[in-house]
């Protein structure tokens, strides 16, 4: 099929990549214009833009599409079958919406209705989801509140950063999407309420419904005297910028484990070995008897261990302010840490 494709960051590319690979018909690619990046501040292509460029595939990078009819009508002169949108970045108003004839399709990294919007799998990791997935959903002019074609769940693992369950999810919608296409061309085009029972599209209930806002400076921030797993719940959501003092200068926190002994199981087994030397306080119980942000134990090629509103959390890698990610016995050794040492 003939496809516009519709998208920005790397999260995309697993998606740009399968539709290419199954021979379809890349008529255009539309991205988020370049931004400036790094110490130079040079204008740098999107991932998306980046890779369509290199299979000679014309690229479109409109500031604001919803406001910009004359973009809008050289879209629609490419001729594609249909749209599939993927991380784009812009809301695609009505105009663009019914341009083509097979509609337009968006994989989206969540289990519909649950986290709606910008950042679906950073909430998923913040409210400690157990699971989440991707649905192949059928746009309209609402923000994610389209019919659902195909959708697949995965399980979320406690010690999982969003980059990595970014990648998990980018892989998956790239192989629903492939999956779903044939289902679209063999319903053919229009929009009544025939052919979206041929599809077997879902309508989202509105019980669940939660919306994924973007994250702020704020969200960043630790604040020690919260639990231990909803600190690792931030520092993985957020990865890689969680962020504290350490003294004057700032710290991102990169990986964590939170030293709860009903999740021993799921902890490394250096981590879970740890567990038992500071009790068995609940996660959510009364601190321990050092100040939330105190290094209880500078342990040997682990890392630090620091007290918190409940039990202790194990930094295991961080990156202080103008040097690189250091991890374990490396990580100490940057910080010059002891026990009494405190973050902030």
């Amino acid at each position: 099929m003939r496809i516009l494709f519709w998208g920005t960051p790397s999260y995309a590319l697993a998606s740009l990549e399968a539709l290419h690979a199954a021979g379809h018909q890349l008529v255009g690619v539309v991205s988020q214009p370049d931004r400036r990046r790094g110490r130079g501040k040079e204008l740098v292509p999107s991932p998306v833009k980046a890779r369509a460029l290199d299979w000679g595939v014309p690229v479109f990078t409109p500031e604001r599409i919803r406001r910009d009819p004359p973009m809008q009508e050289t879209l629609a002169a490419l001729g594609a079958d249909l749209s599939v949108v993927v991380a784009f970045g812009q809301i695609l108003p009505p105009e663009v919406l019914i341009q083509p004839p097979l509609g337009c399709w968006n994989g989206h990294g969540s289990l519909l209705p649950r986290w709606r919007g910008a950042a679906p799998i950073q909430w998923a990791l913040l409210e400690g989801d157990a699971d989440t997935g991707v649905g192949i959903m059928a746009m309209e002019a609402g923000l994610d509140t389209g019919s659902v074609l195909l959708e697949r769940r995965l399980r979320i693992g406690l010690l999982e950063n969003a980059s990595e369950l970014g990648g998990r999810l980018a892989q998956l919608t790239g192989e629903l999407l492939v999956e779903a296409l044939p289902r679209i061309e063999a319903a053919g085009p229009g929009d009544g309420a025939e052919r979206w029972q041929r599809l077997g599209l879902v309508p989202q209930p509105e019980v669940g419904l939660t919306y994924a806002r973007l994250l702020t400076k704020e969200d960043r921030q630790l604040v020690w005297s919260g639990s231990a797993l909803a600190l690792h719940r931030r520092v993985m959501a957020l990865h890689p910028g969680a962020t504290c003092r350490w003294g004057e200068r700032g710290l991102k926190v990169v990986a964590t484990e939170p030293l709860v002994a009903r999740l021993a199981d799921q902890l490394s087994p250096e981590a879970a070995a740890l567990v038992g030397r500071w009790g068995q306080a609940p996660d959510d119980g009364p601190p321990l008897s050092s100040s939330p942000g105190e290094v209880l134990a500078v342990v040997e090629g682990l890392g630090l261990v620091v007290a918190t509103g409940g039990c202790p959390l194990l930094i295991r890698a961080a990156q202080l302010e103008g040097k690189a990610v250091s991890r374990g016995t490396s990580l100490v050794q940057q910080l010059g840490a002891r026990v009494g040492d405190r973050l902030g």
